[in-house]
């Protein structure tokens, strides 16, 4: 259970918000992307330029919907998932998970719950964030999820921020508490790569966002990745990578519905 917990965390986590109305399948291949070898040149940016240009833009919807190809990848195994994610923004996230064609579990984050229904073991679990934290190694909170799955920076202005130019990017960093962020913002005012770490931990997530394609004069992320360096009980690092392919994104007005539903047996204390 704790896998599919963390792959539908991490899946929400990895995803980056377009401009436009609807996403549909990426023209690019992966193996046209280019590495950039050039030399870093880093330098500290004047504090009154920050705002204009290492800000990341904010997307403003109502709801949002997508679908995306998941490969989970650990050490002793690799698995592929379908995850169809629906959204009211600050209110609630729903995802579900697909295996071969199966819908096999789903989850519904609330602003102060995370409800979980592995359809497939007929089992129930209903977390607050610090349970969901615990388990998973890592801070968690709604606002976290919905501002990374919209594509925004994850953590607002706050005094603690710090910004320093690398050619063409700024790399804005922060620290919220216990939680160091660094944010790599490119000229377009788009998140480029991400990294959160738990300091007292120093468990850390890596996102990295690829295949950016022009829609409607906006770029869009088609594939995303993540890495997690986890430390287990014996205090050792395990890595988990996830790729995310998306096929279709849209950002709508009308309602969504959020079908949720756990057996009643199941809901009984």
């Amino acid at each position: 259970m704790r896998i599919l917990f963390s792959l539908v965390f991490l899946f929400l986590l990895g995803a980056c918000a377009p401009k436009v109305t609807v996403a549909t399948t990426n023209p690019l291949k992966a193996d046209s992307i280019q590495v950039d070898s050039t030399p870093i040149v880093a330098a500290v940016v004047p504090v009154e330029v920050v705002d204009q240009q290492t800000s990341s833009e904010d997307l403003n919807f109502t709801y949002l919907k997508a679908k995306s190809k998941v490969m989970w990848k650990t050490r002793s195994n690799t698995d592929n998932y379908i995850v169809d994610i629906r959204m009211k923004k600050d209110s609630i996230i729903w995802a579900n998970i697909s295996v071969s064609m199966i819908s096999g579990a789903a989850v519904l984050f609330t602003k102060d719950r995370v409800q979980f229904y592995h359809k497939i073991n007929n089992e129930y679990t209903n977390l607050t964030y610090d349970s969901l934290s615990t388990s998973l190694g890592f801070k968690v909170t709604y606002d976290l999820i919905q501002n990374m799955i919209v594509g925004n920076q994850p953590y607002k202005k706050n005094n603690s921020r710090r910004v320093v130019r690398e050619n063409e990017n700024f790399l804005v960093k922060q620290q919220e508490g216990r939680v160091e962020v660094n944010n790599w913002v490119g000229p377009n005012r788009k998140l480029k790569k991400l990294s959160v770490s738990d300091l007292p931990t120093s468990n850390k997530l890596t996102l990295d966002y690829e295949d950016f394609s022009s829609l409607n004069s906006a770029l869009f992320p088609f594939s995303s990745s993540i890495t997690l360096d986890v430390k287990n009980k014996e205090n050792q690092f395990n890595q988990t990578l996830i790729t995310i392919k998306y096929s279709k994104v849209e950002l709508l007005e009308t309602p969504l519905e959020f079908p949720f539903k756990v057996p009643a047996k199941l809901l009984k204390p």
